[in-house]
């Protein structure tokens, strides 16, 4: 057999091995590692695999966990103010401003935002937490810090006729802590401390 000949046909064969490897390597990392993994989420963590979803007493799902939700009413506590382009907390277009601590715009943003903040609760002279005049990496947090909840008691109290000690004590009860006591900081669910405050009334 010739040379040349030899050549082709180990190449040939060289060809249909690689081919071969990557067939099997698109099913087992393409089709079956997804799918087992999707399986598993679904039957060890059914919940958050389907979303995280939080409904209604009355069973409608109004909103997930894991996105925030705009809330304006005094009545309500506020979430972290969202960049997502479209309409705040679009998921399909998450992102932060860009906006450098340097830039002009993002202090414009900042001001208006305590702005809104004081207009609504004159009486309040708690410092602003920043985390209600910034937006997040995401635009889509639904948590707020501890000290971000405690600075709207006293607007929410007023607004539904309760008394601040009750107000804290549900932001307390609301408290989620760290990740494992060590990863992340304590912080509030925005959605859920909105719905068990319409439950009180």
């Amino acid at each position: 057999m010739r040379p040349t000949v030899f050549r082709e046909i180990k190449m040939k064969n060289n060809l249909k091995q690689s081919l071969a490897f990557l067939l099997i390597f698109v099913v087992l990392t393409g089709v079956l590692y997804p799918l087992l993994v999707t399986g598993l989420a679904a039957v060890i963590f059914p919940w958050q695999a389907g979303g995280s979803l939080i409904k209604s007493p009355d069973g409608m799902v109004i909103g997930s966990q894991n996105i925030g939700q705009e809330f304006t009413s005094p009545k309500y506590f506020w979430g972290r103010p969202s960049a997502t382009a479209g309409q705040p907390y679009n998921a399909m277009a998450s992102g932060a401003s860009n906006l450098s601590v340097l830039n002009p715009d993002l202090a414009k943003q900042v001001e208006g935002r305590m702005a809104r903040l004081k207009a609504a609760d004159p009486d309040n002279t708690l410092p602003v937490p920043v985390d209600l005049v910034t937006a997040s990496a995401s635009g889509l947090d639904p948590n707020i810090s501890l000290a971000a909840a405690y600075y709207q008691v006293h607007r929410v109290a007023s607004t539904r006729g309760l008394t601040e000690q009750k107000v804290r004590d549900l932001v307390t009860a609301r408290i989620e802590k760290p990740f494992l006591g060590i990863i992340g900081e304590p912080r509030v669910n925005v959605l859920s401390l909105n719905m068990t405050l319409d439950s009180v009334q």
